[in-house]
């Protein structure tokens, strides 16, 4: 087979760099970078830690209006697809690119596979829920990372989504030996393993809302524990727009630079809980059997709240600290993402239906 797939920002260079390597071996993969994300500490570095091929075709779309930017990404997209004729094209998740890569296809009768289809927040407020609602009643395969999505697709009326697993434990799973001892990197941020909490804030619910990111930062300031907080660069914006930089309490809560995969991988696996509004985030806590605490009012990931490992609290600052300095649960996290072959299984899926 030939296929392209469409990438363009954080989330799904981690997605994509799993199921490439599943793809390559026995297929002709053209790897296309909308630029969503163009940073090196969003992208370029992601490559390199995750081992990800070099783009065959970059976009250089960045940011912009959702309008303008799917509108650009679209037509890029569309010419790439047009030259290569591929057999498949593979989106992931649910930012613009996705949108993109799925109305690029849809409409030149390219057949469409959805790697994490079925996910659901019921909140079409969020641009994600709909790019990811419209990529899952386009797409020809749907790649289900839970038994939820697979019936989130069957309550719409689609009957075809699989249960494949997630690819993000495949990737967590065989990331954990590349990383290095805690002793040779939390000190130089002056912390050690279980005695600081990690964050992670980029949502435009809340990076947009004045009021809610404010009441999200006192939180932040008012635990008990140093709190490291790699700063998207929308955060960052949004903080500064506010006066809120540099913090009242910059002891309390560490601003960093935005982490590569493996530094990032590397703090969640030793914080005593994790604040995030990320769903990927959400999930590594979990597979890690780190406790979190969601900064939003929903979560499309709802097995991870199952026996209080996660806990929605919205953007109460009160709620937050409670929830972060809660006991770790009794219950481990349970097997709801699959046991680390999702990537096999989807480049299977998709040979079985090009046959």
């Amino acid at each position: 087979m030939r296929v392209v797939s469409v990438v363009g920002a954080r989330p799904q260079f981690i997605k994509a760099a799993v199921v490439s390597r599943a793809i390559r071996p026995r297929h002709e993969e053209i790897l296309v970078h909308t630029g969503q994300h163009y940073d090196d500490n969003m992208s370029a570095v992601f490559f390199e830690q995750l081992r990800l091929p070099s783009p065959a075709r970059h976009l250089g779309v960045g940011s912009g209006p959702h309008g303008r930017q799917t509108g650009q990404m679209l037509e890029r997209l569309e010419a790439v697809m047009v030259e290569t004729r591929p057999d498949a094209v593979l989106i992931y998740g649910d930012t613009n690119s996705t949108l993109a890569g799925a109305l690029a296809a849809a409409k030149l009768g390219v057949r469409l596979a959805h790697v994490e289809a079925g996910l659901r927040s019921f909140d079409r407020r969020m641009p994600e829920e709909v790019n990811r609602v419209v990529a899952d009643h386009l797409s020809d395969w749907l790649f289900c990372p839970t038994l939820t999505a697979q019936r989130n697709l069957e309550r719409e009326g689609i009957a075809k989504g699989a249960v494949v697993g997630d690819v993000m434990l495949d990737l967590l799973l065989e990331s954990l030996e590349r990383l290095p001892s805690p002793d040779a990197t939390l000190p130089a941020l002056g912390i050690e393993p279980g005695g600081f909490y990690l964050a992670t804030i980029h949502r435009a619910g809340n990076t947009d809302d004045a009021a809610r990111l404010r009441a999200i930062l006192e939180g932040l300031c008012a635990l008990d524990r140093p709190t490291i907080l790699p700063l998207h660069p929308r955060t960052r914006a949004a903080l500064d727009g506010l006066g809120l930089l540099p913090l009242r309490r910059p002891g309390n809560v560490r601003i960093v630079e935005p982490l590569g995969y493996l530094d990032m991988l590397q703090l969640e696996r030793y914080a005593a809980a994790i604040v995030t509004d990320s769903g990927g985030v959400q999930k590594e806590a979990y597979f890690l059997g780190v406790p979190c605490v969601t900064v939003r009012d929903e979560t499309e990931w709802l097995e991870t709240t199952e026996d209080g490992w996660n806990v929605l609290v919205g953007a109460d600052g009160p709620r937050l600290v409670a929830a972060a300095q809660r006991p770790k649960p009794a219950t481990p996290p349970r097997p709801h993402f699959g046991s680390g072959d999702a990537a096999t299984r989807i480049v299977r899926q998709l040979e079985n239906g090009a046959t």
